[in-house]
């Protein structure tokens, strides 16, 4: 059949089962937006590249298939680049599809050229420059054969705009997907397993450390299998949080810089850490020498070039999560950890556990209003975070009862994700489980735009905004290490929030006080549409209880 580039392009994202691309159109890629319009695939308008690339990814991590997202070459193929990066790191699958210049253009600094394949090579899986037209369906099934499958992640592919206007015959049969030196890892060795094995049995203090690994390989229930039969108590990283709901009397919270007191002395305290889909990155452990040292560490990981990268592991084992946990498993028939351990983190649970200050003071306690957030909506919601204070806050004060329920930037920690990456999960859900995105008045205010998404495209997202009139993360740090010199974290020309998002068509409403809290939260949750919740929090409210204290050795209580 004959057609154009554009025109195979989008037939084959229609066989990837394409539902919906967001982007922003410009004069390379504009031959992709025409087809679309002829096609089943929803085109969503968003205000900026960089919100349609978190729009993808919050998209995926609900649909657990690849997001897709497009932009024009030049700018706004580099606008793309912040999200490509926050979906590398997080492992989220994503096409980015990238208009280009005219292939007798490329090289000679052309309007609006750039080398995005070349840019984007150190946090890309793969891309691709399109020279052929007749490649286009090979590409574009391999770019979603590699986003989705081993360890997930972005695939860029670069069209010159020539080639998408040329007509050229769609191949009668589709190639098999084999990409060279592409493989996908599954089942770990079994010599391996059998030595975790007995590792495990041989620990008198097992710990197990939840990574983002069993969210993305969907082995939740698999691990919850695992902790059901062998009593080992279960700490976090951020990626991690939800595999156990983090109620569970086996979840003692999550580990690292911002992780919670409990969790932290657990896991120093542990004698065998069994690691679990994580990189073990600085945030989550600070002294990788000292845990090396003092612990037994059996790393799990699909990704072999993690294994190693951080820190040296007793045991290593590479396959995918899920495999493991169920080859694992049987090995251990009849293992229980040891009751005085048992008895031993129940106790510091018990410590260093507290309810948070709820007394009306004229301002609100954000972990008292995520503790409400969480009774009211039963945590049945996708809450979506940007990143700094309020992050670290819904991280450790939120209830989450299944994976994927929390979509955050862990690895990069990119403000301006989390109101994008909720609209994009909104999309996902269709209106079958309510989308909280909670953020900061410094992070809102860069990715703010994006309720003209909301409002063009009736996409329903309720919004939490902490409002301190600060960067608070920043203005923390600035307090603790640099003698409270506060330097470029007041944010001043804030608008007035309310009449922002009345403008765009939204209600919205204040609370300011603890005792007015739950009643604010229900008015949100019954409100047609989107809204806007505007939480005024103290400026000198602190993010935590275990501020850089991952992986030190272990400070009982004054």
């Amino acid at each position: 059949m004959r057609m154009t580039g554009a025109e195979m392009v989008v037939k084959t994202l229609e066989k990837n089962g394409v539902k919906v691309v967001f982007g922003y159109p410009g004069a390379a890629n504009c031959p992709i937006i025409d087809r679309l319009s002829a096609s089943s695939i929803k085109h969503i308008l968003t205000r900026n590249e960089q919100g349609a690339a978190h729009m993808a990814s919050g998209y995926a991590i609900v649909t657990k298939q690849a997001g897709v997202c497009t932009a024009t070459s030049g700018p706004g193929a580099t606008n793309l680049i912040t999200g490509i990066a926050t979906a590398y790191m997080d492992s989220v699958p994503m096409v980015a599809l990238t208009g280009q210049v005219g292939t007798k253009l490329i090289g000679k600094d052309a309007f609006q050229e750039v080398d995005i394949t070349g840019a984007t090579l150190p946090f890309t899986k793969h891309s691709y420059l399109i020279k052929d037209g007749l490649d286009i369906p090979r590409v574009v099934n391999e770019a979603f054969h590699i986003a989705n499958t081993g360890r997930p992640g972005p695939v860029l592919i670069d069209f010159p705009m020539d080639i998408l206007k040329m007509e050229f015959d769609y191949p009668d049969t589709e190639e098999e997907i084999g990409v060279r030196g592409y493989k996908i890892i599954g089942k770990a060795n079994e010599s391996q397993l059998r030595k975790v094995a007995e590792a495990i049995k041989d620990a008198k203090k097992p710990v197990i450390l939840a990574g983002g690994g069993i969210v993305i390989s969907d082995a939740a229930n698999e691990l919850r299998s695992f902790v059901k039969e062998t009593d080992i108590p279960v700490v976090s990283t951020m990626m991690g949080i939800g595999t156990l709901p983090t109620s569970s009397p086996k979840y003692y919270g999550m580990i690292g810089s911002h992780g919670v007191k409990r969790a932290n002395m657990i896991f120093n305290r542990a004698d065998l850490v069994i690691v679990m889909g994580s990189r073990l990155g600085d945030r989550t452990v600070a002294n990788v020498k000292g845990l090396e040292e003092k612990n037994k560490l059996i790393h799990i990981d699909i990704d072999p070039a993690e294994i190693g990268k951080n820190t040296q592991p007793y045991i290593p084992v590479v396959g995918d999560i899920k495999d493991v946990l169920r080859q694992l498993l049987p090995l251990l028939a009849g293992y229980r950890a040891d009751k005085s351990w048992i008895e031993e983190v129940e106790g510091v649970r018990e410590r260093f556990t507290h309810k948070p200050f709820s007394d009306d003071n004229g301002f609100v306690n954000p972990r008292y209003f995520l503790n409400v957030l969480s009774d009211k909506t039963k945590s049945d919601v996708y809450l979506s975070t940007e990143v700094g204070q309020n992050q670290i806050w819904c991280a450790n004060n939120f209830t989450f009862t299944s994976p994927r329920s929390l979509l955050t930037s862990g690895g990069f920690g990119t403000m301006g994700y989390g109101l994008p990456a909720a609209i994009g999960a909104s999309v996902a859900a269709e209106g079958k489980k309510p989308v909280i995105a909670v953020m900061g008045d410094g992070s809102f205010q860069m990715d703010l735009p994006e309720m003209g998404t909301m409002a063009q495209w009736d996409i329903p997202v309720k919004m939490v905004l902490f409002k301190n009139g600060r960067l608070g993360m920043v203005h923390e740090h600035q307090y603790l290490l640099y003698k409270s010199n506060y330097q470029a974290v007041d944010i001043e020309g804030t608008p007035d929030f309310a009449l922002l998002a009345k403008a765009y068509g939204f209600e919205s409403a204040y609370v300011t006080e603890n005792s007015e809290v739950g009643n604010a939260i229900d008015a949100m949750m019954a409100a047609d549409g989107s809204y806007l919740l505007i939480v005024n929090v103290s400026p000198f409210e602190p993010t935590g209880d275990a501020l850089n204290e991952a992986a030190l050795p272990e400070k009982e209580d004054n």
